[in-house]
């Protein structure tokens, strides 16, 4: 009878064993090539991160692939900072990219409210238009926007190159197509029996729009104005055609400025720098970040 009993209990053992092993290649085959894809994402994004850390602390100021990360831990550099004009070209984008951010919600958001609530003369045609022109860079615009801004600052000196007036008025003037786009799309799920309802209570559009649909599309300014203000923050080659003196310089162009000459490269500065320039950006983008996945999709389904 014993041994009756011995080859049951190794064949549930085996059953089992080879319950484990399908349940595993199930496993394996529905999740586990995600979390496999998972790690080397989190690897390929981290590990420049680490690598530039590493840089900003190594006093030697090199950027080659021979160092050993955090083989040196000094913070000799981002003292040096201070010797230089890193926190003004910090003051100098922090303002040009605010501004900028929030100019471009309220102008986008102005034009996607005319274009969702009113029906006029050429709206369909400026929907395309809009749709045409987020289309090319503004980049491949510098040569133009060079020209005209040296023929304006003879007319209008604080409209002219190495004004940052004039860089907040080129980023305002690019980015209008695609927010508005984007908006559009958002302002439209909102239903216009709110507006109706509104109106009958004595409401102009006026106070219609500031107190009720900027209010519901709270989402969608909080990702273009975070859109605006990532953009401006690491764009070099409108930036480097416009300002020109040194005190104007933004980060990008600050930052480019220490490592564009090879025999006098400071690695170690420009690593310092970079990694404190990515602080604000990475706090905005915590600070807005439960908006920016209904900011992104809400408006996807209903044009």
């Amino acid at each position: 009878m014993a041994t009756d009993i011995l080859p049951t209990r190794a064949s549930g053992a085996q059953q089992a064993e080879v319950t484990q092993r399908m349940g595993f290649k199930r496993w394996a085959r529905e999740l586990g090539w995600r979390h496999l894809i998972g790690v080397v994402a989190v690897v390929y994004a981290g590990f420049p991160i680490l690598y530039i850390i590493s840089s900003s602390l190594s006093e030697k100021g090199t950027l080659t692939g021979s160092n050993k990360l955090f083989a040196q831990v000094s913070f000799a550099n981002y003292g040096k900072l201070g010797e230089t004009r890193f926190w003004e070209w910090v003051g100098n984008t922090l303002v040009i990219a605010s501004i900028t951010a929030i100019g471009t919600v309220l102008m986008g958001a102005a034009a996607a409210y005319a274009f969702s609530r009113f029906r006029f003369s050429g709206r369909r045609v400026g929907l395309t238009t809009l749709l045409i022109i987020q289309m090319f860079p503004q980049m491949l615009a510098f040569v133009a926007i060079f020209l005209l801004l040296i023929a304006l600052g003879n007319v209008i000196p604080g409209l002219g190159l190495n004004s940052r007036l004039a860089l907040i008025c080129i980023y305002l003037g690019g980015s209008l197509g695609v927010n508005t786009f984007l908006m559009y799309g958002f302002f439209n799920t909102i239903p216009r029996e709110l507006d109706e309802a509104a109106k009958i209570d004595g409401a102009t559009h006026a106070q219609i729009y500031w107190t009720i649909i900027l209010r519901l599309v709270a989402p969608i300014l909080a990702v273009v104005g975070l859109l605006s203000f990532i953009s401006t923050f690491g764009e070099f080659i409108i930036a480097r055609t416009v300002l020109q003196s040194e005190g104007n310089w933004t980060l990008a162009v600050g930052l480019y400025n220490w490592v564009s000459d090879l025999l006098e490269a400071n690695w170690g500065l420009f690593a310092a720098g970079a990694v404190i320039s990515a602080i604000p950006v990475l706090a905005l983008f915590l600070f807005l970040q439960k908006y920016i996945v209904g900011g992104l999709t809400a408006g996807s389904v209903k044009g």
